[in-house]
């Protein structure tokens, strides 16, 4: 199973941004997808994610300028990133679970908000 991520770089603050996250391999059938962030010398925290059904749940620092979709056919998941902020720096990482509760991650994509 191989998540390949794209869309991460350099941008000012107020700017946007958009993460792709496509899942290829022998995945069986993926229920979650979302996307987690790690800023230098903080855990790792959950930014969104979003559910086979539809539901969405997304971290309240980043509610009103972020916005995750999915793409099933291509097992792809996308994150808008609108308004950012220099606090949003981080390395960015893709996550998904199959039906089989078994997780994978990305390799991760920097963004980085300049001020």
């Amino acid at each position: 199973v191989q998540l390949v991520e794209s869309g991460g770089g350099l941008v000012q603050a107020g700017g946007s941004l958009r993460l792709s996250c496509a899942a290829s391999g022998s995945i069986f059938s993926i229920t979650s997808m979302g996307w987690y962030r790690q800023a230098p010398g903080k855990q790792r925290e959950l930014v969104a994610t979003i559910t086979s059904g539809g539901s969405f749940n997304y971290a309240d620092s980043v509610k009103g300028r972020f916005t995750i979709s999915r793409d099933n056919a291509k097992n792809t998941v996308y994150l808008q990133m609108n308004s950012l902020k220099p606090e949003d720096t981080a390395v960015y990482y893709c996550n998904i679970w199959n039906v089989l509760g078994i997780q994978y991650w990305g390799q991760g994509t920097q963004v980085t908000v300049s001020s």
